[in-house]
């Protein structure tokens, strides 16, 4: 117990630290890419996820893993992913973004936090009526990791699947480049010369930004001190990342963000006097009916949040930053759909989109669409006077 805990202490310091100095935020990724075509954190996040695939396939493979994290799959995952990612577009910070803020000293996000809380309680009061009512109705099959349905190696399968994301990436990059934008009308039965080597441009492109990141990354950590106090390229922190992800997958299982802080919410409630475990959805889903207590992942959590802060407060980011009153909406509302719309799903963007997609399961593609749709909308509505790139 002490090594997993060892574990969990470790994997959390570093995680933190990744987040923070990449500013590795699903929001950032999402967001500022539709509403600009910024997609340096998007780069980051497809980096972490594609990686993490590959070594969890491999791991998996060969036996060196704890367990996948299936949920049934249904309307479920695009219910709750969209109201998520309104969510968490509004409160300006995913559930990953959100814990690296709050070590970082924004108050505002420690807020954000304990409104997250608040929908985790009021999900766990409303849950045998949502079980019945909502659960039951919009699921339609037993959750499932394609990785364990195939007799194909599962390498080879998360090399493939990665493979094929990359060149669906290159594909929409090289058409933007050879002049066929997202928003242009197009024949979808028209082949021209521009469309066939749309693929071909974005891998090209893809190379050579490669290969200037990686020279770059040298040139930069031959003076490691300074490099390690500058704000980190994300596909850097998607490096940290992957490697956390996977020491934490093969001792104890994906990574989770808001499980645990459902958890978390639990626990405090049970200090103070409140019977949680009697409530069916912590006693008997969250704590498996073990009791409530503090487990390994709740553990890795809060030592995101302690990583986070020491990166900050190495790179001299580090300052309590108290919210100006017209962001306090922001965080109660956008907390409140966070916490209540990753229990509707189940999961949130780091269950879903980053673990969910790595360990390919059929659930968190569901629900990653509508975290993605939810946040496309948001990111319309709050800029609708001035337009959107994308």
């Amino acid at each position: 117990m002490v090594a997993t805990l060892l574990v969990a202490a470790v994997v959390g310091l570093t995680l933190g630290a990744f987040l923070q100095k990449g500013r590795f935020c699903f929001v950032n990724a999402f967001r500022d890419f539709f509403a600009y075509k910024d997609s340096r954190v998007t780069k980051g996040v497809l980096a972490a996820t594609f990686l993490t695939m590959i070594f969890w396939g491999i791991a998996y493979q060969f036996g060196y893993y704890q367990g996948f994290w299936t949920p049934n799959w249904g309307l479920t995952g695009l219910v709750g992913g969209f109201i998520f990612g309104v969510g968490m577009t509004y409160a300006g910070g995913c559930a990953s973004g959100t814990l690296y803020r709050a070590g970082e000293g924004y108050l505002q996000f420690w807020l954000t936090l304990l409104f997250m809380g608040v929908g985790y309680a009021g999900f766990t009061v409303a849950f045998p009526t949502l079980e019945r009512t909502y659960f039951e109705p919009l699921t339609f099959g037993e959750g499932v990791s394609l990785f364990t349905v195939t007799s194909v190696p599962a390498g080879l399968v998360g090399l493939a699947v990665a493979g094929a994301g990359l060149l669906v990436y290159a594909t929409l990059v090289g058409r933007s480049s050879t002049g066929t934008a997202f928003g242009e009308r197009a024949d979808v039965a028209q082949f021209t010369p521009s469309t066939l080597s749309a693929p071909v441009v974005g891998l090209r492109g893809f190379a050579h930004g490669t290969i200037a990141y990686v020279r770059g990354l040298v040139r930069a950590w031959r003076h490691p001190i300074a490099a390690s106090k500058q704000p980190w390229d994300p596909r850097t922190a998607a490096l940290g990342i992957t490697a956390t992800a996977v020491l934490w997958f093969t001792q104890v299982s994906i990574v989770g963000v808001t499980g645990p802080e459902a958890r978390w919410t639990g626990y405090l409630l049970s200090q103070v006097g409140v019977d949680a475990g009697s409530y069916e959805y912590w006693g008997s889903i969250l704590f498996q009916g073990q009791g409530v207590g503090v487990t390994v992942d709740m553990v890795m959590i809060a030592f995101v949040i302690v990583g986070a802060f020491l990166a900050a407060v190495w790179s001299g980011d580090f300052a309590l930053r108290v919210p100006k009153r017209r962001r306090l909406p922001n965080a109660v509302v956008g907390g409140l759909m966070m916490g209540a719309g990753s229990r509707l799903a189940p999961g949130c963007n780091i269950g879903n989109i980053y673990s969910g997609i790595a360990e390919l399961s059929v659930h968190s593609f569901i629900a990653s669409i509508g975290i993605v749709a939810g946040v496309y909308v948001m990111t319309h509505w709050i800029y609708r006077e001035v337009g959107c790139a994308i």
